[in-house]
């Protein structure tokens, strides 16, 4: 599972705010040019992150399987035809191009998860949004990201205890069914003591946050940030 894990490489090194910027260019000019050469282009960009911040790309992969399987239907289910000759393999490239896109988004967002804390993406976006929007969102992207591992473990878990329990001779209707209502019945209860914790413990909407400031490697990544974002000015 994707999370922060502490170290000293480059990407670690680097303010949330210039990496963020990328993030935001990234997925701006991932979307603007759906080419086969700009998608490649964005892909490698999308590997130098990774490699920035020391994650093997088979790991990330690995760790988005059930995403890219999803991704990759839409190109099957754009080429299915309801008669002769049943399957069409202009449309099927088309969209793979097209689902393509999201691939280096989610490389570039596995390389910032693993290489920024938490408290340090709430900071960055309190300070990016001012005011209550700025410390409702840095607070609801705190709670996404911590919560959204759990959540995960939690469906492994019901999906374990079905196979434990004999489920594999279930319909499989049967077995989407229990997985969806046991997963979603511990996600409410989490959701619950959640929010008792955080009223024993005071939860602030405004607590001291890290400081933040850029140093000179900052720099040169904004600008490809902003080079990003404003790609799909430039004529192709």
């Amino acid at each position: 599972m994707l999370s922060y894990r502490p170290g000293s490489t480059f990407a670690h090194r680097l303010d949330p705010r210039s990496k963020l910027l990328v993030q935001f260019g990234l997925a701006i000019a991932a979307v603007a040019h759906p080419t086969l050469p700009w998608l490649v282009g964005t892909t490698a960009f999308a590997l130098g992150a990774l490699a920035a911040a020391r994650l093997s790309p088979l790991a990330v992969l690995r760790s988005y399987r059930v995403v890219l399987a999803v991704l990759a239907l839409a190109p099957v289910v754009a080429g299915v035809a309801l008669g002769p000759p049943w399957f069409r393999v202009e449309p099927a490239l088309r969209s793979a191009l097209y689902v393509g896109r999201i691939l280096p988004v989610l490389l570039v967002s596995a390389a910032y998860l693993t290489s920024t804390p938490v408290r340090d993406t709430r900071a960055a976006v309190q300070r990016l949004v001012p005011g209550k929007p700025g410390r409702i969102l840095g607070a609801g992207m705190a709670l996404v990201v911590r919560l959204f591992p759990l959540v995960l473990a939690d469906v492994r878990e019901v999906r374990d205890a079905i196979h434990a329990r004999g489920g594999e001779a279930r319909p499989l209707w049967d077995r989407a069914r229990l997985l969806a209502v046991r997963a979603l019945e511990r996600t409410l209860d989490r959701s619950d003591r959640l929010a008792v914790a955080l009223r024993a413990r005071c939860f602030a909407w405004n607590p001291t946050l890290p400081p933040l400031a850029f140093e000179r490697r900052d720099y040169p990544v904004l600008a490809v940030g902003i080079a990003l974002a404003l790609s799909p000015l430039v004529p192709t």
